[in-house]
């Protein structure tokens, strides 16, 4: 019927190596809503009883706290305040801005 349907998310070990990591580590919380950029790693170990195991793991380079639910999202477009426009580039001594050139045709 084309609604979108929450369906949770999915618990992934997730690992993020970081200058800020131990600060950001007291604003994580196990169970929170997160997005996380990365990319998925497969992690091969052994147990205490010496058996081979593998997991999958998440190497982050990004992750954000997501609201519990999300009612709506909307998108429009983005338009620049003339402060923020970009301004031509200046011309330096002894150099000249490019010649416009018409395709011949």
């Amino acid at each position: 019927d084309g609604e979108y349907e929450d369906r949770g998310g999915f618990w992934a070990p997730v690992e993020l190596w970081h200058r800020d990591a131990d600060h950001w580590q007291t604003l994580y919380q196990k169970g929170m809503r997160v997005l996380v950029e990365g990319r998925t790693v497969k992690d091969e170990w052994e147990d205490a009883d010496d058996n081979e195991r593998t997991t999958f793991k998440i190497e982050a380079r990004r992750i954000g706290i997501l609201p519990y639910r999300l009612q709506a999202v909307t998108l429009s477009a983005r338009t620049l305040e003339p402060e923020a426009a970009v301004p031509p580039p200046k011309e330096t001594k002894g150099t000249k801005a490019p010649k416009e050139t018409k395709a011949k045709g």
